[in-house]
């Protein structure tokens, strides 16, 4: 069972904090371009982020991923024997 299935919170956390650094960035700039309304956009991506990260942990989608899209899974899909 990889990390991110053992403890989703957390990888859904990780994720956040790494997506929070990226957008801070960069966001000023989408904002101001795309004329949003303010902040509030930087909360909601953040917040999508870890929601997906969240279901990404979720064991049973895990083992879809290893199954149908193995270079997003956590880990390598175990050897069958």
């Amino acid at each position: 069972m990889s990390t991110q299935s053992r403890h989703p919170a957390r990888a859904a956390l990780r994720t956040g904090f790494q997506a929070a650094l990226a957008f801070a960035l960069l966001w000023p700039v989408i904002v101001q371009a795309a004329g949003l309304p303010g902040w509030s956009w930087v909360a909601v991506s953040v917040a999508a982020a870890g929601g997906i990260a969240r279901v990404m942990a979720v064991p049973q989608v895990e083992v879809f991923l290893q199954r149908f899209v193995p270079w997003l899974s956590a880990e390598p899909k175990p050897p069958t024997g």
